[in-house]
């Protein structure tokens, strides 16, 4: 293990275990049409955190894909909602909710340059499993403080617990291994594709064509920036 390999574990566990506290709060205080699209902020706070933490410098074409990565996911939210452009930035002052939205996006960038801190101290396997383990230490205190009357049903959904674990095992392991091959805000803007996957699902398993044609420009959008990292790379 490198030096300060436990610090970045811990750093990350704090922050990630705030973004997600925030955001949740944000979900309980706001709608999450409106939530959606501003949570998104955290890929430009993240482009400017990381540039001047650990000195990540994006090429031109790469800030310009992260935006239009940024910019797409925004688009297809507010689209799929149904709301108007400004509605989410402008409830920023009437709306606790999106205030811990704000709060969300700003704890999440620290998070993400803590854990690739930790994999690059380590390797991509050790970094991911001490980080969620410090998240967890932190964690579980907390859910056995409010929650644990819940703990019981558990067992009744352990199919469900186990097949989340391993996709999000699976889905960062891969995406500790993209930070050790090129920029976070990079890896991060092109984890928003993921949402073109959700889509596609929707249309082929729900009938939700209709939502996707309403929500198409945003796509396109996102799709650009995608190319415009790929070109950066």
């Amino acid at each position: 293990l490198g030096p300060g390999f436990v610090a970045w574990c811990a750093a990350f566990g704090v922050s990630q275990t705030l973004s997600t506290l925030a955001l949740s709060k944000a979900l309980k205080h706001s709608q999450i049409s409106l939530v959606t699209p501003l949570w998104k902020i955290s890929l430009l706070v993240l482009l400017g955190m990381a540039w001047v933490t650990i000195g990540e410098t994006p090429s031109p074409l790469g800030v310009a894909g992260v935006l239009l990565s940024a910019l797409g996911v925004y688009l297809l939210n507010v689209q799929r909602a149904r709301i108007s452009f400004w509605q989410p930035l402008v409830v920023l002052v009437t709306d606790p909710g999106q205030r811990y939205t704000l709060l969300a996006a700003l704890f999440y960038a620290p998070s993400v340059i803590t854990i690739k801190q930790a994999i690059l101290s380590s390797d991509t396997a050790t970094g991911t499993f001490g980080g969620y383990l410090a998240g967890s230490l932190i964690m579980t205190p907390l859910a056995l403080r409010t929650s644990a009357r819940h703990f019981r049903a558990v067992p009744r959904y352990w199919k469900e617990f186990v097949a989340l674990g391993l996709f999000a095992a699976l889905t960062t392991l891969s995406q500790g291994k993209a930070y050790t091959l090129t920029l976070s805000s990079y890896v991060e803007a092109v984890k928003q594709l993921e949402i073109l996957f959700a889509m596609a699902i929707g249309v082929l398993w729900f009938g939700e064509a209709q939502r996707v044609r309403e929500s198409a420009l945003g796509a396109v959008v996102m799709l650009l920036g995608t190319v415009l990292l790929a070109l950066a790379k």
